[in-house]
């Protein structure tokens, strides 16, 4: 059977997604508490990789085991065996054709920036710090210019695998709710280190030190060294995976308590 979940995870103490030696990772925790309740080893595939300290509300994963359980019995399973800082959103039996990362058609991420003079001590690890004022008015502006089919090399880590920089930004929007500024991108993929180095962009232009303009020279320049600095990685939420309909995977809204 291929079974099919959406997971939502705390990343601050973890070491990103990927299953790794001698470190904690999220698919080393998801793949324990799964083995346990199929009485049988699980490895999982997922939508996306994510990295040190960034969260996620809709991560998507697919398995396949011959272990027969209901999907009641999966999700209260699963759950019981998982640290306090993963859960299992839902879970369900799909077609053997469905792939958590080549099924996908479009995916998106929130980057949540928390705005006032002094820092939150009850949000630590989990949203992005910004003394400075910021101008959601320019942030959008700026976000106006990058959203179409472009050459992203600008906004990629030098380290970054992807064969091609071409993505398809298909919107990038800036909303705020005092005292938050959010910083929400949907694309069909994106490149490692796209979303951090967008926010990154768009707040220097928020905090007045650049014109909205300067996005697109960034963009133009399709040059790494020039793309501005990388935002930390607390803000950063994978919010939901995209699907063609066939496969019904439900589209869960976001739950992190942030928005």
């Amino acid at each position: 059977m291929r079974i099919a979940a959406i997971l939502e995870y705390d990343g601050s103490r973890f070491c990103g997604w990927q299953w790794q030696d001698g470190v904690r990772t999220v698919q080393a925790v998801v793949e324990s508490s799964f083995s346990q309740v199929a009485d049988e080893p699980v490895r999982v595939i997922t939508a996306g990789r994510t990295d040190t300290g960034v969260h996620a509300c809709g991560q998507v994963i697919h398995f396949d085991t011959s272990a027969e359980r209901s999907d009641y019995s999966w999700l209260r399973g699963v759950n019981s065996n998982l640290p306090a800082d993963v859960a299992v959103r839902w879970i369900g039996q799909l077609s053997p054709d469905f792939h958590a990362r080549f099924s996908a058609t479009g995916r998106y991420y929130r980057y949540v920036i928390f705005n006032r003079p002094v820092n939150s001590a009850l949000l630590d690890r989990r949203v992005t710090w910004e003394y400075r004022p910021l101008s959601i008015s320019l942030m959008q502006q700026a976000a106006d210019l990058l959203v179409g089919t472009h050459d992203f090399s600008s906004f990629r880590t030098v380290h970054c695998q992807a064969k091609s920089p071409v993505r398809e930004l298909r919107s990038l929007v800036v909303t705020g709710k005092d005292p938050f500024v959010y910083v929400t991108a949907y694309a069909n993929a994106f490149l490692h280190h796209m979303v951090r180095n967008l926010a990154g962009v768009l707040l220097t232009i928020g905090a007045g030190e650049r014109p909205p303009g300067w996005a697109r020279e960034i963009l133009e320049a399709k040059d790494r060294a020039l793309g501005g600095v990388t935002a930390p990685a607390d803000g950063l939420y994978l919010t939901a995976i995209e699907y063609p309909k066939v496969f019904e995977i439900p589209n869960l809204s976001p739950d992190s308590g942030l928005w």
